[in-house]
């Protein structure tokens, strides 16, 4: 059984397999390739771009009316918003499961 990693707020339906990119700023969104999860403090319109190739989003901050989770809905990826600490937990290339409807991630 998949051990579970984080636990946050499910904000956009999805369950989906894949890897982990921490982007902590915009100016490094060009580090995603498509079909990778983001994960990210935060979002913000300048993030755009990383979010249109993520295949998920999982953020620290934010609740189910935040730029990440509003986007997210929009473009139907899964994403998990206020783990409080993605970006410490995860880290880059790891193979996670997200589940946005119950808001957790495990170990893929």
């Amino acid at each position: 059984m998949a051990k579970l990693l984080l636990k946050g707020i499910g904000a956009s339906e999805g369950r989906i397999k894949g890897r982990v990119v921490i982007i902590l700023t915009p100016e490094k969104v060009s580090k995603i390739e498509s079909g990778e999860i983001l994960v990210t403090q935060t979002t913000n319109p300048l993030f755009s771009p990383a979010l249109i190739k993520a295949a998920a989003l999982i953020t620290d901050t934010g609740g189910k009316l935040c730029h990440g989770a509003v986007v997210a809905r929009e473009l139907g990826i899964p994403c998990i918003v206020g783990t409080g600490k993605a970006t410490k937990v995860l880290k880059d290339g790891m193979e996670i499961i997200v589940d946005g409807k119950k808001g957790t991630v495990y170990c893929g």
